[in-house]
């Protein structure tokens, strides 16, 4: 239904805005559906669906707008390495709570630099890059309560 919106507000998007955005929500359910059953704690299970969702929405804006400037700006590519931080320090962490809340806390600390570092370039992405910092703190705030359970 949710990729049937842009069809029906008659967006201009092509077959592969399609495709693309498909397989976007595609990965975000079934990421969310693999952690949600590692661990029986809510807290944890909501951290894991922050988490995802945060990572989703940097794809999706890097993607359509930019986060820093327009989409063509290569200084987008450093959130490619903000998201990889995190799949691989989940991997390496192997997705433990008592893990996940270190892993979270450097990608909200990656952002926020990457924040920073945009303001000379796009202040008000900057700012809204920065917002993201506290989805990735609120990520580690759920990891943290779901670890000391």
């Amino acid at each position: 239904m949710l990729l049937s919106l842009p069809a029906i507000f008659r967006f201009p998007w092509t077959a592969s805005d399609f495709v693309i955005m498909g397989i976007l929500l595609g990965s975000v359910g079934l990421g969310i559906e693999f952690l949600v059953r590692q661990s029986g704690s809510m807290f944890v299970r909501l951290g894991a669906i922050v988490a995802v969702l945060t990572a989703f929405l940097t794809i999706w804006v890097n993607l359509a707008v930019g986060m820093i400037g327009s989409e063509d700006n290569p200084y987008n590519l450093l959130f490619i390495g903000l998201l990889a931080l995190v799949m691989i320090g989940g991997i390496w962490v192997r997705l433990r709570p008592e893990g996940m809340v270190r892993v979270t806390l450097a990608a909200a600390a990656l952002q926020a630099a990457l924040a920073v570092g945009g303001v000379g370039q796009d202040q008000r992405g900057a700012i809204f890059s920065g917002v993201f910092a506290l989805f990735w703190l609120f990520s580690a705030a759920l990891f943290r309560a779901g670890a000391s359970r």
